[in-house]
């Protein structure tokens, strides 16, 4: 059976990972063989999530009703009650329902009413809290389909340590990238100089370790030196695979969806208050902005080597607007020239404006030019993918290091046209 939980925590404290973990652990206390365990990401935009909208999902064996029992006993000893933005939901089923409802929650929106509609279609067990919001991240942790995936060990720190300093050697998790990489990723922003995978919200998880494989996240872990842990967890996640994304039209974007849009720089980009960097992307007519925020670091230096003309794939969450990158895809780029007054044949001096359509005229000695000089740029950038730091990535965004899927590609090269929905499914 499947058992999907979600909605245990708050800015303040809990984590649902490790409710999961807790949950694990009594479930074979109670001689239930566990079969896996899921973090299952959903939409990132979604404006009611608490950190990083994450559910779980357990696969066991055994009786249902057993199961439910002990799943919400855990959640209400554990779940963050006391917070009104805090909303658990569980949920069992024996039979795991159609994808269709996942999909709908990584990259739309969904109502309690339509997760309770799958949980009745499906006969599971269910019972949400206060408003039960926490019901849809359930139904979609059991309905949940990973074509591509990756894994997490997440350690959890012992209650005691709970909201206090976090002792974790920064080198230790630098020498476990090292002797890791590319197997396993974001556990530390080299270029940065800066550890990723150890939170500072006051909730039990101690680091994170993302990789290919349990083997690789283990190893991985095996260089780290810490505080001694209650406990670890190995989800398989789709955390680092895009599956958030689909491909859009600017014409049709729709707040809070993230999409991959393909375009022609319109404008050269322009830095903001706070060192935030945007430009202009025309898709079909449309004019599309994408914002480089301060937090995406060297990203900016990419965005701002653009030019008119490079025909360019943006990846991001639609918001207020705006297009906030994630990643940007370089199909070709246009020439870049310099264009200034001609040197005077005459007498050597650069010639200078004679006025709007009047061409340039010496000063020196009178001489006149219709044409000006031009001077071809060596370009900054060169056709290919480009990425935001790991101390950036949404953990939905799939790093580069994993390579681009062929449909992502496939729209950097071919485009989609002006037609392009924004409910496509890429599976």
């Amino acid at each position: 059976m499947w058992i999907g939980i979600d909605d245990t925590d708050s800015p303040a404290g809990m984590c649902t990972t490790y409710l999961g973990a807790v949950l694990v652990r009594r479930l074979a206390q109670a001689g239930l063989r566990v079969v896996g365990a899921r973090l299952v990401r959903l939409n990132p935009n979604v404006i009611h999530k608490t950190r990083g909208n994450a559910a779980i999902a357990i696969e066991a064996d055994g009786d249902p009703e057993t199961v439910f029992a002990l799943a919400t006993a855990c959640v209400e000893e554990l779940a963050e009650f006391g917070d009104e933005k805090t909303n658990p939901g569980v949920a069992v089923a024996s039979v795991r329902p159609p994808p269709d409802f996942y999909y709908a929650a990584l990259r739309d929106y969904c109502t309690v009413d339509e997760a309770v509609g799958v949980l009745e279609a499906a006969g599971a067990l269910y019972r949400g809290y206060k408003n039960r919001r926490g019901l849809i991240g359930a139904t979609a942790a059991i309905s949940s389909d990973f074509p591509d995936l990756t894994y997490e060990l997440l350690a959890y720190r012992k209650r005691p340590a709970w909201g206090t300093h976090r002792q974790v050697d920064a080198a230790s998790l630098f020498r476990a990238e090292e002797r890791t990489y590319p197997h396993t990723w974001d556990t530390v922003d080299r270029e940065n100089g800066v550890v990723v995978g150890v939170p500072h919200t006051p909730d039990p998880v101690l680091f994170g370790i993302r990789g290919e494989s349990p083997a690789w996240v283990k190893e991985a872990r095996s260089f780290v030196r810490s505080e001694e842990p209650a406990c670890e967890q190995v989800y398989t996640t789709n955390q680092g695979t895009d599956a958030h994304l689909v491909p859009g039209s600017a014409a049709t974007l729709r707040e809070g969806r993230s999409y991959l849009v393909v375009g022609t720089v319109a404008e050269i980009a322009a830095t903001g208050a706070g060192g935030h960097v945007t430009f202009l992307l025309k898709d079909c007519g449309v004019d599309l902005r994408c914002m480089a925020y301060e937090p995406t670091k060297g990203f900016r230096g990419v965005v701002r080597a653009l030019v008119p003309g490079d025909v360019v794939a943006a990846a991001g969450s639609y918001k207020g607007g705006s297009l906030n990158l994630e990643k940007l895809g370089v199909a070709r780029l246009a020439d870049a020239v310099r264009i200034r007054p001609p040197v005077c044949p005459a007498c050597g001096k650069r010639m200078t404006s004679a006025g709007t359509g009047k061409g340039y005229k010496c000063r020196v000695c009178g001489e006149r030019s219709r044409e000006p000089e031009t001077e071809a740029l060596e370009r900054r950038i060169r056709p290919g993918w480009y990425e935001v730091p790991p101390t950036a990535r949404r953990h939905l965004a799939r790093p580069l290091v994993r390579g681009v899927p062929a449909w992502e590609e496939n729209v950097l090269q071919h485009g989609r046209g002006c037609d392009a929905s924004p409910t496509t499914s890429i599976k």
